[in-house]
């Protein structure tokens, strides 16, 4: 039968490349035979590409039989691959025994392998991003237009930071979705495979992302459904999950709505190889502080202070100080004010070790006020720019890696054709429900190259737009402009922190 078949190559599959045990592969082939009801035989398996030759096939037969419907399809197929991944305490020892026997380099590089050959992140689905580098005043952006994942409001965010104790899985951070099956808010977890780690005395666990923004991109949440808060806890636990995993940089979204991430209902990290574009950046200036630390400003688009030392106390330290000054400083000449009806200053922390085994550091000072002129944040992208990026700037943007909206492919189609044409309609222009949002981009693209374009000056034409659009989102989010009088404003801040230590 054509899918006794598909079951064999799938167990020979998770044998292989999954590390699955003969017991638990007798036990995974007659749970698949029971799924999709089928008399088992003695078939024998060949060696099979999964996706293409063996998963896609299976959920066709699913509906083909009307095991499932067809919009079932994609939880049909993590559930199908749940069953032949290891258990979850399995891949829990393997992390442990390969972190004793070799390093925790070796025990990660075992737990991201598994999430891609378990199909938990789906590389063919990630592959079809668009990405490309540009490079600014400041340093190289990274901009990804994502196809993975909808974009989402800011306010839809800020809504979603109250957590309700009704939901289950409460957010889609929580230990309960191992396993959970999907329904229409919260994607399966059949393959999610997570591993206990403790931080800062307590228990987190180290899980990675199944989107994939950078290489090994990971995330530490907490075990409790608690909200996000930075404080000289948060600064420890980074600095001691870097202790632990040196290779691994480690970040905090910041913990006000507009300046925060995706979810702030839930306490949790993100880090991965340093290959984000900030590491690359020098130091613009330097100050003498602590004769065992290096204290600094980076030169960046954001206003981010860098401190590093051999000694990671010395490195909290600092931090706490100047997250404590930080949360206290207004200077309403350049526009800064820390508390009005409620706090809006915080910070956006990165922990790493640099190639001199030294502690760092990085904090994103951040502010989320608002005003009438800037009602999404007054360091929030401003909304002409919101035809290209809405959602609040989190930790992975902050630091020079842009996750455009998949929207975007079909919108930039949709322009090149229309600076092909002789002439633009600009009143049917903005009835047009996927191009209405770019209407000042396509005026300003149209002034300064013209019409009648072949397609490739069009889309070179888009793209430079795009790329300077991501820049100035970037300097939107900067607290201390970089120029004359916010560089003044940022020295009589870093004065402030010197004085207090």
């Amino acid at each position: 039968m054509e899918i006794n078949k598909l079951i064999e190559n799938l167990i020979f599959y998770a044998k292989d490349e999954l590390g699955l045990g003969e017991e638990d592969s007798i036990y995974a082939k007659n749970s698949l035979y029971y799924l999709f009801k089928s008399a088992p035989t003695y078939e024998l398996a060949d060696k099979v590409e999964l996706q293409s030759e063996i998963l896609i096939p299976m959920v066709e037969y699913a509906i083909k039989k009307n095991i499932i419907a067809p919009e079932e399809a994609l939880n049909f197929e993590t559930t199908i691959m749940g069953i032949v991944t290891p258990s979850p305490n399995l891949v829990i020892n393997r992390f442990n025994e390969l972190q004793i026997s070799h390093n925790s380099k070796k025990a990660t590089e075992y737990l991201y392998e598994l999430s891609i050959k378990s199909n938990y992140i789906r590389l063919l689905d990630i592959k079809k991003n668009i990405r490309w580098i540009t490079r600014g005043p400041n340093g190289d952006i990274g901009i990804t237009i994502n196809l993975a994942k909808p974009e989402k409001d800011p306010k839809q965010i800020q809504k979603e930071s109250v957590s309700s104790n009704e939901r289950y899985p409460k957010c889609p951070l929580c230990l309960e979705n191992l396993g959970f099956w999907g329904d229409g808010k919260t994607p399966a977890r059949h393959t999610l495979r997570y591993v206990p780690i403790t931080l800062n005395g307590e228990k987190w666990h180290l899980q990675y992302s199944p989107y994939v923004y950078y290489d090994e991109h990971c995330i530490a949440l907490s075990d409790r459904h608690i909200p996000m808060k930075i404080d000289e806890n948060a600064f420890a636990r980074l600095l001691d999950f870097v202790s632990q995993f040196p290779h691994y940089f480690i970040g905090s979204n910041a913990d006000l709505p507009i300046v925060g991430g995706s979810i702030l209902s839930h306490d949790h990290y993100q880090g991965g190889k340093k290959v984000l574009p900030m590491f690359s950046r020098p130091l613009r200036k330097k100050y003498n502080f602590r004769r065992n630390a290096t204290i600094g400003i980076r030169d960046w688009y954001n206003s981010v202070i860098h401190i590093a030392a051999k000694n990671k106390f010395e490195v909290l330290q600092i931090a706490e100080r100047v997250l404590k000054k930080w949360q206290n400083f207004s200077d309403e000449e350049i526009g800064i004010l820390s508390y009005t009806d409620q706090p809006h200053n915080t910070i956006t922390p990165i922990a790493s070790i640099n190639s001199h085994d030294e502690y760092c550091l990085d904090l994103i000072l951040r502010n989320n006020r608002t005003d009438n002129e800037h009602p999404y944040g007054i360091y929030h992208p401003t909304e002409d720019l919101h035809n290209i990026k809405k959602e609040g700037i989190g930790l992975i943007e902050a630091m020079g890696l842009f996750i455009l909206p998949g929207r975007l492919k079909k919108e930039i189609a949709l322009m090149i054709e229309l600076f092909t044409n002789q002439s633009i309609d600009f009143k049917k222009l903005n009835e047009d429900e996927h191009l209405s949002k770019h209407l000042a981009m396509v005026a300003q693209i149209a002034n300064n190259e013209g019409l009648g374009l072949d397609k490739k000056t069009a889309r070179d034409a888009i793209f430079s737009y795009i790329n300077s659009a991501c820049i100035r989102i970037l300097e939107c989010t900067a607290v201390f402009k970089n120029n004359t009088k916010g560089m003044a404003a940022f020295d009589r801040f870093m004065k402030i922190v010197q004085d207090s230590l």
